[in-house]
């Protein structure tokens, strides 16, 4: 079961293409590591990438998570890293 399945799901409603990979960074569940891969990226700076998403996931903030660590990528930024 993937318990962050709701997290998915918000990040999806604003970004539908994203590529979304989430990781418990301390065991508690609401401190994660989130590695988006979008084109809905592509243009922006870094700061407006993790905008979007904090914007996505302010409710969930206030309430069920506690801390993120964000990590965006385009897809094809995404592509160049992993060939090395």
């Amino acid at each position: 079961m993937n318990d962050f399945k709701f997290v998915e799901d918000i990040i999806r409603t604003g970004l539908p293409d994203a590529v979304i990979q989430i990781e418990d960074m301390t065991g508690t569940k609401d401190h994660l590591a989130i590695t988006v891969v979008s084109d809905e990226f592509k243009g922006k700076l870094l700061i407006e990438q993790h905008q979007i998403l904090m914007n996505l996931l302010k409710e969930e903030l206030k309430n069920r998570i506690h801390a993120v660590k964000l990590n965006t990528f385009t897809k094809e930024k995404f592509d160049q890293l992993n060939k090395r």
